[in-house]
């Protein structure tokens, strides 16, 4: 594991950069065709070649340009409506994440996390994804402020507000466009939180512009794949990658 995450350690470790640059790809092509998950990929794996203080940080940007570059083309299937409690609720999440970020051991948290997403994944899986109950806006609170620390602390938290959309009923293309937009909410909160908290630096930003076209590629083709697969498909596809990353964080809590 290499100590710093910078240009010239991606220029310097051309393999090091493929290797990334191949993780940030294979994320930014499922966060395009299922709607989320591009976050939690790439601090997961990306973990194995940097520490995970410098990795979350980088992934925010890249988020970020995956977040403005979907919403673009998804702007008019936003469900402003279904945000209203999900943005206080976010905002409240993401500052209790960066402060946790900053003072503990975010790997300490995994364990729970992995048991919340299982949880959710095999009950979702017994009543079957079509048949889940629909929840009120209400819901968007909790779930959005869960969903904030889990953001801070992993770099996406995608999870609870899958539940959320999920179990308000949203078809696939307002489900992803409804995602970005509050994706792009928590990361604009949390640029701002981890600057002020000394979290992101210059030699972060350098490192995210030298895998951003990665991540524009893998948007790109994830995309073509997502106005493909049918309302079923994508469903099934968002339960599958939940329970692989919940997976991830068992293994990484028994470790």
């Amino acid at each position: 594991m290499h100590s710093h995450l910078d240009a010239a350690v991606l220029t310097g470790h051309p393999v090091v950069w493929l290797f990334a640059g191949a993780i940030v790809f294979v994320s930014a092509y499922v966060r395009a065709t299922i709607g989320f998950g591009s976050g939690l990929i790439m601090v997961g794996l990306l973990t194995f070649l940097f520490p995970i203080k410098l990795v979350v940080p980088v992934v925010l940007l890249l988020d970020i340009l995956g977040s403005v570059l979907l919403s673009g083309y998804d702007f008019k299937q936003v469900r402003w409506r279904e945000l209203s409690w999900l943005f206080p609720g976010s905002v409240l999440g993401l500052t209790i994440g960066a402060w946790v970020l900053r003072s503990t051991p975010a790997q300490h948290l995994t364990l729970f996390l992995g048991v919340f997403l299982l949880a959710y994944v095999l009950y979702a899986v017994w009543v079957k994804p079509e048949r889940l109950p629909r929840v009120g806006r209400g819901w968007g609170l909790p779930l959005g402020t869960f969903g904030g620390v889990i953001g801070s602390l992993y770099g996406g938290g995608g999870p609870p507000l899958v539940a959320y959309f999920q179990m308000r009923k949203l078809d696939k293309r307002a489900f992803r466009a409804s995602f970005q937009a509050i994706a792009l909410f928590d990361n604009a909160v949390r640029m701002g939180l981890y600057i002020y908290l000394g979290l992101l630096t210059l030699q972060l930003g350098a490192a995210f512009a030298l895998l951003a076209p990665a991540m524009a590629l893998g948007l790109w083709f994830g995309n073509r794949l997502h106005l493909r697969i049918s309302e079923q498909a994508f469903l099934r596809g968002t339960l599958i990658l939940l329970a692989v990353i919940s997976a991830k964080y068992l293994l990484s809590a028994a470790v």
